[in-house]
């Protein structure tokens, strides 16, 4: 037990001297710009790490390499930052902790959660950026988004709606409906306000919102995105992908500023 300690806090102040010089994306991904998809991969015994793929298909690039597990990885709005899940221990994949990292820069930043707030499960986005939202022992919690610090706090229950928005994968513009798992949990189905779930993909898993009009999901190891209207499911040809890819993350690139 005491060799794993020391094994990982190594591994931790190696991540914190290296982070500012490595830029795993700087030449092949534009950051803020370009389309992207960020998901976890590998099965070592404390998780997997982060890797970011152009949505237009490529080899995966590694841009976590922490001795610990990351996991549920959520792109901000504007794509120039990820949040995620760090395991606490070498050989546990649970969730112990809440980081943020600077996709251009490579600097990290821990969101504290306040003392007794039990372990993170899924963090996510407000729709401008600015802020976190922290699911944690069916509790959630609100931060700013860095460079702000602070400990996160409680969010109100009048509030709590608007919040759990921002960790469902929503459907269309304006939103109309959301992707959950079906009764049969290995298919996808989507579900609105009202009436009964209707099925989007069989033998599929994870989805996640692919802009204004589309919707990608795993089946098995293959990375599809289908339209919400009419058409058909693409697969997007991606290489050098890890073991067990999951829980993609989803970025549509820039829009177009006006002339």
């Amino acid at each position: 037990m005491r060799n794993e300690r020391v094994r990982l806090v190594a591994g931790l102040l190696l991540l914190g001297a290296c982070e500012s010089s490595f830029l795993p994306l700087r030449g092949r991904i534009d950051v803020g710009r370009e389309p992207m998809v960020v998901f976890v991969g590998g099965d070592g015994a404390g998780g997997g790490d982060l890797y970011a793929l152009p949505a237009a298909g490529g080899p995966a690039i590694p841009i976590t390499f922490s001795a610990v597990g990351e996991m549920r990885p959520a792109l901000a709005p504007d794509g120039r930052a990820v949040a995620f899940l760090r395991g606490g221990s070498l050989s546990d994949s649970a969730p112990a902790s809440v980081w943020v990292m600077n996709l251009s820069s490579g600097a990290e930043r821990q969101v504290e959660l306040p003392r007794g707030a039990g372990p993170p499960d899924q963090v996510g986005w407000t729709g401008d950026g600015r802020s976190l939202v922290v699911s944690a022992a069916r509790r959630l919690y609100g931060a700013a988004a860095p460079p702000a610090v602070g400990v996160a706090r409680p969010i109100p229950p009048n509030d709590r709606a608007r919040a759990e928005s921002s960790l469902a994968v929503l459907l269309g513009t304006p939103v109309f409906a959301r992707a959950v798992p079906c009764a049969k949990v290995e298919d996808l189905c989507v579900v609105g306000d009202t009436g009964a779930p209707a099925l989007l993909a069989r033998a599929a898993r994870e989805p996640a919102r692919w802009g204004d009009d589309s919707v990608a999901y795993l089946e098995g190891d293959r990375l599809m995105v289908r339209p919400l209207g009419r058409g058909r499911a693409r697969l997007v040809e991606w290489s050098a992908v890890p073991a067990r890819p999951r829980q993609p993350s989803v970025f549509p690139g820039a829009t177009a500023e006006p002339r």
